[in-house]
């Protein structure tokens, strides 16, 4: 399975069914390869589980954003960190 990672996650333990249920989909949605498909597709998942009153903390966030990357290439994946530390460093005001 390509998302070990997930077994056995502490954020999954407390997560309520109907995240887990997007998260689960999520997962296993066909995802882009390279980053100029991936910002639409993060956007469209963000606007249903926001349409479904599903909203996701920081960690699982950055848990939906792993699980996104798990097919990019080195250079892609690189290139989406950079993306979303500059998210991050927005959100905090630095």
């Amino acid at each position: 399975m390509p998302y070990d990672f997930l077994n056995n996650n502490p954020l999954l333990a407390d997560m309520s069914p109907e995240k887990l249920q997007f998260l689960m989909n999520f997962a296993t949605a066909k995802k882009p390869t390279d980053i100029k498909e991936m910002m639409p597709f993060l956007l469209s998942a963000i606007n249903s589980a926001k349409s479904n009153n599903i909203q996701f903390s920081e960690p699982e966030t950055d848990l939906l954003f792993q699980i996104l990357k798990q097919n990019m290439s080195a250079e892609e994946s690189a290139k989406a960190d950079k993306i979303m530390n500059l998210m991050k460093n927005r959100r905090s005001g630095s």
